[in-house]
């Protein structure tokens, strides 16, 4: 009796879950267009290696550029930072971090299309603690290029629905 409780206690948060259209993160529904995909970007890119995985987790194929239903040319990315506050001696103790990503999507048979990801994150600097900052920084932007390709797979997918 206990185990058919069990079981349909569990029925019942199955079907609650996908009726509020709960999806487990990074679960993508991709396009007919991105089922081969060609990525294009500058050489020794860290960004397009990171673009390139996350397409292939999603289900796309990568193929080379005249086998693809769509390219992705990466046009620039870059790591800006401002800062936000100063120390008490006037040395800089915190930063915003901002990684850009330029690109632009081209189907055949249609204009490209430009776009633009942005992530931020909040960096607290101390001097005091050079080498571990060095590293918590290094973390942070490989955390932010991981961000900003799942971003752009998922502004391309809405760009390719509307």
């Amino acid at each position: 009796m206990t185990k058919l409780l069990h079981y349909i206690g569990l029925v019942i948060l199955t079907t609650a879950l996908s009726g509020c259209g709960f999806q487990l993160r990074d679960n993508y529904q991709l396009p007919a267009a991105m089922q081969a995909v060609s990525v294009q970007a500058p050489a020794f890119s860290e960004f397009s290696q990171v673009l390139q995985r996350r397409l292939t987790l999603a289900g796309a194929e990568l193929v080379d550029s005249a086998q693809a239903d769509m390219t992705i040319e990466v046009l620039s990315d870059q790591l800006d930072r401002r800062t936000l506050s100063l120390s008490q001696s006037g040395q800089v103790a915190e930063y915003e971090m901002i990684y850009t990503v330029n690109y632009q999507i081209i189907q055949q048979g249609s204009e490209p299309q430009k776009l633009q990801v942005e992530v931020y994150r909040d960096y607290q600097d101390d001097p005091n603690f050079a080498l571990a900052k060095t590293r918590e920084r290094e973390v942070l932007i490989r955390e932010m290029r991981d961000d900003a390709a799942r971003q752009l797979l998922r502004q391309t997918i809405a760009q390719l629905s509307e």
